[in-house]
């Protein structure tokens, strides 16, 4: 099992014949890791609100965001400020990390795991995964399952287009779908 972080420093040397590069500054890399957990529902319940925000930085190892609601919307019961979810930008190491424990500990625990999707690669070179329960990360796995929440997972490149972010993202060993 090699870390992103040495699958990274060999990105140019791997890919350069496959993509025609000829400048190591070319290769892509990853810019940031958000993390992003929507409370829908829960948002009513204080307990949970603290229960959710402990979770994701037990799983992410940085203290969460608040993002609130910038509008009151009657039918939707909310009041501007209203908490409607959580979000964390991983940088740097704790970035690399996290991608390490996703790619090899958390996507193989999924339940019926079969591969993840190239479809949501976007035309900016970002890749953005949908996890449907948090459990999959060993932090959190040992405790209560009652509360069981997803969180989405954003992946920011620097790849300029679709074929450069799947081609290094597969060198990185995410397990894409054959």
């Amino acid at each position: 099992m090699e870390l992103v972080q040495a699958k990274q420093k060999k990105t140019f040397e791997s890919l350069k014949k496959d993509l025609g590069w000829d400048n190591p500054m070319q290769a892509p890399r990853v810019e940031k890791v958000v993390v992003s957990v929507g409370v829908g529902r829960l948002g009513k319940e204080k307990g949970k609100l603290e229960l959710v925000a402990d979770r994701l930085a037990k799983i992410t190892g940085q203290k969460p965001a608040v993002r609130g609601a910038k509008k009151s919307i009657a039918t939707f019961k909310t009041r501007i400020g209203d908490t409607l979810g959580y979000q964390v930008t991983l940088r740097g190491v704790r970035a690399t990390d996290f991608l390490n424990r996703l790619i090899n500990i958390a996507l193989p625990r999924t339940k019926d795991f079969k591969g993840i999707s190239t479809a949501a690669i976007d035309d900016m070179g970002n890749y953005t995964l949908g996890i449907r329960e948090h459990t999959v990360f060993p932090e959190t796995a040992d405790e209560d399952i009652r509360d069981v929440f997803g969180l989405a997972v954003t992946v920011v490149t620097t790849a300029r287009d679709k074929k450069t972010a799947k081609a290094y993202l597969e060198h990185l060993g995410f397990p894409f779908k054959k």
